[in-house]
This record gives C-alpha cells, sequence and structure tokens, in this order.
C-alpha cells in the first residue's frame, strides 16, 4: 500500500534569524527578501550547525510498481487528497503491468506525461552539456525550445501536437522567417524528441516525420565573394578609418573634413586598432576561419617558427569539435609575427610605466586580436567607406562569413583541386564547398573555353559537303578507318595540353595511325610503312595476324 507525504530538506540559518522555544521544540523567525515572517523548526546538521528544517509545499507518493521496485514520485498537488488521488492512480498502473495489460516501458512512459515541459527542457540540457556541446549551441536550443512551447501552447509532453507545430512553421512562413531558421526550429524539436524516446518519456517522435523545408528554393540570405579589387580597398579603408573618423568634424561650418588634432598617445591607438581590423580581416580571408574561431585563438595557439607555419585551432572552439591546424600562408605569417612583436613592445612599455617586472614574451593565453561584438556593424561602415555595395545587383549580401564564401571561392578561382579546397574549408561534404562556398560568378569561365580544341568551319567546308553527300567516301578513310594494305603517312595532332616547354619540344606531334581494323588499340600506335608495331614501347603485332584478312 503507497503513502503520500511532505518531503524535508534543511537550510543554513538566516541571518538575524531568532529562535524559541515551543512545546520542546526549537523553531526560528526571520523575515525573508518580501518583508514576510516566516518560522520553521531547527536541526542539527551533520557537521554540528544548527540548520532550518523546511517542508516541501507538495506531496510525494511512495508506491511499488509493476515491477515491484519501490518509487518515488512527486505529485505536484498541495492538497493531500488530490496527492493520494494521483496515489491511487500510480498503483492501478502497477496493477495493469503485473497483469500484463501495459509494458512496463508504457508505464515509465505514462509517469513523465504530466510533468511540466520545463522540467524535461532541463534534464535535455544536462544532457547537452554531459555530451561536451558547445554553449552556443545550448543557449540557442534551449531559446527555440522556449519559444516553441510557449507559442504552440504545450505545457506538457501529452500536449505534443504534429498539427499544431505545423501550423506555427506556416505562421512562421508568413512572417518572413526563411526555410533555413524554421528547420532550426524543427530539428531542435524532432532531436529533443528524440531524446525522449531514448530516456523513455515518449514512446515516439510525434515530429520525426515532418519534412524539412527546402534551403535551396527559400534562402533568405544568399552570400557573395569579393572580388581582389574590393578586397584590397576593403583593407585600406579599415586600416585607415579609425583614425579619419576621430579626426573628422561632426557639426559645423567645416562638417566632414579631417583636421581635428589628437594626442600622440591616442593618435597611436587608432592606428593600433586599424591595424588590428586589416589583420583580422587578411586572416579570414586567407584561412576561412569562423568569427567564433578566430576569436578564441590565442598567442599560443600560433606556431610561427617551423617550415610550415600554422595556428592549432582546438576542438572546443571549433564548429566540428574535432580540432585543426589551420597551415598560413608566408605573408600573413610575417604579418603576424610583426603583430606580436609590436604588441610585446607595447606590454613591455606598459609594464615599465607601472613599475612591474617586464615581460620576456607574451602570455600564451593573450587573445590574438580582440574580435569585437559589434564586427558586422563595423564591417558594413567599412564597405560604405570604400564604395562597396552591401547587396549586389542579384540580391546576394556580404557579411563576416562572406569573407569565408571568398576564401573558398578564390581556392576554385586559383585552380587548387577540389578535394585539396575541402580540406583547406574544413567540410566534411565535397558539395558544400564547390556549391555553397563557391561564387560561381568569380570563376573564369571564359578562360576555361579557351582550353576547348579549335574547330575552324571555313577550311575544308568543300570536303566537308563531299563527305555528307558521299560523293567523297574515302575522305575521312584514312582517319577513321585506315586500311593496313595501303599504308599511309601518320597524321599528327598538336599536343596542346602539356605547358612545359621542353616537354613540348621532345614531343611536339602524337602519332595516329590509320587502321582500318577496328581494334581498340591506343591512338599512339602508328604504322608508316615497315613491319614495326607500335610506337612508344607498345607490344609487337601477334605472330601470323594478317591485318588483310581481319579487314576482310
Amino acid at each position: 500500500m503507497g503513502t503520500v507525504f511532505k518531503k524535508t530538506y534543511t537550510k543554513p540559518l538566516p541571518a538575524g534569524a531568532e529562535t524559541f522555544t515551543r512545546q520542546g521544540q526549537k523553531f526560528a523567525k526571520w523575515k525573508d527578501a518580501k518583508g514576510k515572517t516566516r518560522k520553521a523548526l531547527l536541526t542539527t546538521g551533520a557537521d554540528g550547525s544548527t540548520r532550518l528544517l523546511i517542508e516541501a509545499a507538495t506531496y510525494t507518493a511512495k508506491y511499488r510498481d509493476g515491477a515491484g521496485l519501490v518509487q518515488i514520485v512527486a505529485t505536484g498537488c498541495r492538497d493531500e487528497q488530490a496527492a493520494r488521488s494521483v496515489l491511487g492512480d500510480l498503483e492501478r498502473r502497477a496493477e495493469l503491468v503485473k497483469a500484463g495489460v501495459m509494458t512496463t516501458k508504457e508505464d515509465a512512459v505514462s509517469l513523465h506525461q504530466a510533468t511540466p515541459l520545463q522540467v524535461h527542457f532541463d534534464a535535455y540540457a544536462d544532457n547537452m552539456r554531459a555530451r561536451g556541446l558547445s554553449a552556443t549551441h545550448h543557449k540557442y536550443t534551449r531559446k527555440h525550445l522556449d519559444r516553441i512551447k510557449a507559442e504552440c501552447g504545450f505545457a506538457a509532453l501529452k500536449d505534443f501536437d504534429r498539427e499544431v507545430f505545423e501550423r506555427w512553421l506556416v505562421k512562421l512562413t508568413d512572417e518572413g522567417a526563411g526555410a533555413r531558421t524554421r528547420n532550426c526550429y524543427r530539428d531542435d524539436l524532432v532531436t529533443f524528441c528524440n531524446w525522449c524516446v531514448e530516456t523513455h518519456r515518449l514512446l515516439t517522435n510525434p515530429f520525426d516525420m515532418i519534412p524539412k523545408a527546402n534551403v535551396e528554393a527559400d534562402r533568405k540570405r544568399i552570400r557573395r565573394a569579393m572580388t581582389e579589387a574590393e578586397l584590397t580597398k576593403l583593407l585600406d579603408v579599415a586600416r585607415n578609418r579609425p583614425l579619419l573618423d576621430a579626426m573628422t568634424v561632426r557639426r559645423g561650418k567645416r562638417k566632414g573634413e579631417a583636421y581635428a588634432k589628437l594626442r600622440g598617445d591616442t593618435k597611436a591607438d587608432l592606428e593600433r586598432l586599424g591595424r588590428e581590423r586589416t589583420l583580422i580581416y587578411k586572416t579570414f580571408i586567407l584561412t576561412g576561419l569562423r568569427k567564433g574561431e578566430l576569436a578564441s585563438l590565442t598567442v599560443g595557439q600560433l606556431h610561427l617558427d617551423g617550415d610550415i607555419p600554422f595556428v592549432a585551432l582546438n576542438a572546443a572552439d571549433e564548429k566540428n569539435r574535432q580540432g585543426s591546424e589551420i597551415v598560413l600562408r608566408d605573408d600573413l605569417a610575417d604579418d603576424l609575427r610583426q603583430w606580436l612583436a609590436a604588441e610585446l613592445e607595447r606590454l613591455q612599455a606598459e609594464a615599465v610605466e607601472r613599475g612591474e617586472p617586464i615581460p620576456a614574451r607574451l602570455p600564451a593565453d593573450r587573445p590574438l586580436f580582440n574580435v569585437p561584438a559589434g564586427l558586422l556593424r563595423i564591417l558594413n561602415r567599412d564597405l560604405k567607406a570604400a564604395g562597396i555595395p552591401k547587396v549586389d545587383e542579384r540580391g546576394r549580401t556580404l557579411d563576416i562569413h562572406a569573407l569565408r564564401t571568398t576564401f573558398g571561392t578564390l581556392l576554385s578561382k586559383g585552380g587548387v583541386a577540389p578535394r585539396t579546397a575541402q580540406a583547406a574549408m574544413r567540410h566534411s561534404d565535397i558539395r558544400l564547398t564547390m556549391q555553397t562556398y563557391t561564387d560561381p560568378k568569380l570563376l573564369d569561365v571564359r578562360g576555361a573555353l579557351d582550353a576547348l580544341p579549335a574547330l575552324p568551319l571555313g577550311a575544308g567546308s568543300e570536303q566537308s559537303e563531299a563527305v555528307m553527300t558521299g560523293t567523297d567516301a574515302g575522305a575521312l578513310a584514312p582517319t577513321l578507318a585506315p586500311n593496313w594494305c595501303k599504308r599511309a603517312t601518320p597524321l599528327t595532332i598538336p599536343d596542346e595540353m602539356n605547358t612545359d616547354e621542353q616537354a613540348s619540344k621532345d614531343n611536339e606531334t602524337i602519332a595516329v595511325s590509320d587502321d582500318s581494323v577496328k581494334r581498340k588499340n591506343p591512338l599512339t600506335f602508328a604504322v608508316n610503312g615497315s613491319d614495326e608495331w607500335a610506337l612508344r614501347g607498345s607490344n609487337p603485332r601477334p605472330h601470323g595476324c594478317d591485318p588483310c584478312a581481319l579487314a576482310n
């Protein structure tokens, strides 16, 4: 037979509490934060200190389940009779399990149906932390789940309804939310429900069959890559704008003129800020790092003294949580060396002013750059100052992540192999590298067409007409169906694919034999009126082979 009771727990004695004895029991009296007088029994803690004995406001049920195990379940009821009603339901389910009408899994699921969703969200948050997911991922997942709960009216797991959630997604669409945004909400809810199924909170996932929205057909933000000329302008403006803005007059007759005088130390700080901002942009463009990844880099993660300079990205700071070594181009490595040297001089000068020991090197945990939270706003101002449109004629935009798109596009434009570009971008799917992060507008498609063979139409038109009418059937015979009995001069095709100058001199032509036999021999085989079967080390003609007989 089950029972209901109120749990008790202890708390430290509040400051200013008064103690008194009544009917042989010790009590404490104090005022809470709202000024209300509270009192509670006193007890002795494990360490011998005096503590408050607090009784829970709601009842807890204790009973044996269908497997004979003792279960303690919070009823959430403040009234004892209501709590006993909940206990009765629990005991009836236990009897159904014993009778085989209900499985133990169904019984476990039923226990969680009326529990507030907030309790399940808290348990799911602990699961995400245990799996090592980033704080940012946890933050946005919880934000999405809380919004779904509030706007769909889901108070408990029993309230989950697919149609209600689909109507809410339609509402998001009407409000202008893109497919990617809607998919984020859908994925977070589906993943949470999958966890509920694994932990026996749900039997099935009610939202698993909701299809994802087509991102390609409904992309609200399409990024473009920047051209080399735009990059040059951006870096130039980024370096000079902090100082120029400080010198520019904002009001008065000379509004807009850069004539304000600045103190030497202020000017030096602004020049340093411009240099740092330029380095931030250049590092984005030449490494493909994301904003959060660059902000996480410290001085100790740079390795600039080896043959191949690189930066070691920690797994905890990378999007795929794997950790990578990002190779640095030589000019960027030189810029970073100069930046670190200047930062060390600045740190040493500050130590001298404060009378502290002069450091010999920068601390390993010192951030490489101060990446501001409002970097997008700063980029927008730099783009405007450089005369670079943020949105092009096709509606594609420039933002911080567009610099990563620029990195991928420049790799493809430079002729880097797709697999190498995929490794540089740290993508698991090459389609993401070639499609999403490559801007086809900047690729030299016209130059690629020049690699195709020349196909003149003017010369030999009369011969082509004769061939088409069948009056000169032998015109193409030496090329397409050579006769072994009639030796012919080998045709030659210039080797335009070999870019090596010396190789071109040594091998200016490729010989093609005129063989009437339909053989699958390489085109480099040739017969020049002799018994030599092939050139360049090919196998000799099989013994006893009569080409004329084969042709017949």
